[in-house]
């Protein structure tokens, strides 16, 4: 897709990512349009659209010309069946891989180290100390070795664990020894901690089910900052009701996930509601990902991080 247009026309939810997206090139015009209604304009260059409810705006794009819809999460599943015939899409690879790992890290050291029942203890005024988990030195299978999966792998090396890689097919990538998922059955029994990446989709789709959590030991802890699709949610409702595994889980399914839902305060099981990409570090760099794209425009480059819709998809 190599326009060569210089006159381009962007639209943004928010006033603050055009804020944040500071001067821009010679010819172009920045709409700040939240989805909320018609479009402003017959046609657009970019059009990102609001975080985290693309399933709700993306039907208001049919009929406009779009050259590009720039997301703002790394997932994508099920914006094939929502996105306009002819659209292209890019995600946004290079956001939330930093944010994400460092919760699915946080997440294992709060269930390791009982950080939620410490909490629940200090809301109390109650002081109860007793022996915890370290996650130094736990066998630790990370299953998904994309970019989040190797931001995870980098933030591991610190705290001396033994680190499994698994993914869609094994190889070596930088040095790391990958497995592939035909041998999870062989690596599941010496998985003390499952911290889980993979995408969404029909490809992956409860992978993580009775069988994959029977095959983990007494105690084992499952983390999940992927999506909540990858977790047959019956089963782990069974798993953990039983005391056989912890989880903390960033996605859940369904998700939000409701109240009086049995996940909801059974011991051993620490939820966050979605906020793996969603910190401080998401502004800037979907900001740096936006004008990225804008002046590969301005030069009549393609974009990057394409996933439906381009040559290549």
């Amino acid at each position: 897709m190599s326009r060569g247009i210089r006159n381009l026309i962007v639209s943004v939810p928010t006033d603050e990512l055009a804020a944040d997206l500071g001067a821009l090139p010679d010819g172009v015009e920045l709409v700040v349009w939240p989805m909320d209604g018609p479009a402003p304009r017959e046609r657009f260059d970019i059009v990102v659209p609001p975080y985290m409810s693309m399933a709700r705006v993306l039907e208001r794009l049919d009929g406009v010309d779009v050259a590009l819809v720039q997301g703002q999460s790394i997932g994508y599943d099920g914006v094939a069946d929502i996105l306009p015939d002819g659209l292209v899409f890019a995600n946004a690879s290079s956001v939330h891989e930093t944010s994400t790992a460092e919760l699915a890290v946080g997440l294992a050291i709060a269930s390791q180290r009982h950080i939620d029942a410490f909490a629940r203890d200090t809301a109390a005024g109650r002081w109860d100390a007793h022996y915890t988990h370290s996650l130094a030195d736990r066998r630790v299978l990370l299953l998904g070795y994309g970019g989040v999966g190797k931001a995870v792998a980098s933030r591991l090396a610190p705290f001396e664990v033994e680190l499994t890689a698994v993914a869609r097919r094994a190889r070596v990538e930088e040095g790391m020894p990958v497995h592939g998922v035909d041998e999870l059955p062989e690596l599941l029994g010496e998985a003390e901690i499952v911290i889980v990446t993979l995408p969404g989709g029909e490809g992956t789709r409860h992978i993580v089910d009775d069988a994959f959590l029977s095959a983990l030991p007494d105690g084992a802890l499952l983390v999940n900052v992927g999506r909540g699709s990858l977790v047959d949610t019956e089963a782990l409702v069974d798993h953990v009701r039983r005391g056989r595994i912890r989880a903390a889980l960033d996605v859940t399914e369904p998700e939000p996930l409701p109240a009086g839902h049995a996940l909801w305060g059974v011991p051993g099981v620490l939820i966050t509601p979605h906020v793996g990409g969603d910190s401080s570090a998401m502004a800037p760099r979907i900001a740096k990902l936006v004008r990225a794209q804008i002046e590969r425009m301005v030069r009549g480059e393609a974009p990057v991080n394409v996933v439906l819709g381009g040559a290549g998809s």
